[in-house]
């Protein structure tokens, strides 16, 4: 019995001494390994606190760039964007390059203007972001430019799968009224108003561009009424039935 309890000692020191040894060899890993997970968790947290504070000090930068340029001190709003470009957070440097096109605008200088939202188009990757750079710039081009310049741009966004395609009708519509050609210009609006998801505000200025061209005398309204239009297609059904027996042998 004596001689078992010896034994027994013996094994859980030789086990003891085994873990130890392993202990010594693999435990530095362990540690190291630990510290590499809570680091990366601290740095992950630490980069997400600083993301949303750079991001939150973009945003009332933005802000104040914009109420100093309501109280039209157009000049220190302009550096006021320029610095958020160069330095802000998140997508608020390309918010503050589209707040520098349109001050541009409306300082005058509708030729920056253009070459600004031109220059935000060709540098964006996203889709939207650059179809609106090309809005921005074709509205300008609607009063000071041709009609190849508002279509060069915004041609292809007019498309019937473009979610945008309304408001380039519109602007190549009034583009190509002010070029003279009233037809094309009628049917860019009709367009507009027939696109059953056109909201009401859109559908409002374009029934009222066609009803001045139409009071105006440039375009002719269409008074075919409902009724014509069924009697004439029942005319074609009935005149078909006639003819068809003539046509058997």
């Amino acid at each position: 019995m004596a001689e078992d309890n010896i034994f027994r000692e013996v094994d859980e020191e030789l086990r003891s001494d085994r873990m130890r040894a392993l202990w010594r060899r693999v435990g530095p890993f362990v540690i190291g390994a630990a510290v590499a997970i809570v680091a990366v968790v601290a740095v992950n947290e630490g980069w997400s606190w600083y993301a949303s504070s750079q991001a939150a000090r973009s945003s009332d930068e933005l802000y104040a760039a914009l109420q100093t340029a309501d109280g039209d001190d157009l000049a220190a709003a302009q550096a006021e964007f320029d610095a958020l470009a160069a330095d802000g957070s998140g997508g608020y440097p390309v918010l503050a390059e589209f707040a520098k096109a349109s001050l541009l605008a409306r300082q005058g200088d509708t030729e920056g203007a253009v070459a600004a939202y031109d220059a935000l188009a060709n540098d964006q990757s996203n889709v939207r972001l650059r179809e609106l750079a090309l809005l921005q710039s074709a509205r300008i081009l609607v009063d000071t430019g041709t009609l190849a310049d508002v279509e060069s741009r915004i041609g292809t966004i007019a498309s019937d799968d473009n979610p945008m395609r309304r408001v380039a009708r519109e602007l190549i519509g009034l583009a190509q009224f002010k070029a003279g050609d009233n037809e094309a210009a009628r049917t860019s609006f009709e367009d507009v108003l027939n696109d059953p998801l056109a909201q009401e505000g859109i559908r409002n200025r374009v029934a009222f561009y066609l009803a001045q061209m139409t009071s105006a005398g440039l375009i002719v309204e269409d008074t075919t009424t409902d009724a014509e239009v069924a009697a004439d297609a029942i005319d074609a059904l009935v005149d078909g039935d006639e003819a068809a027996p003539a046509a058997q042998p």
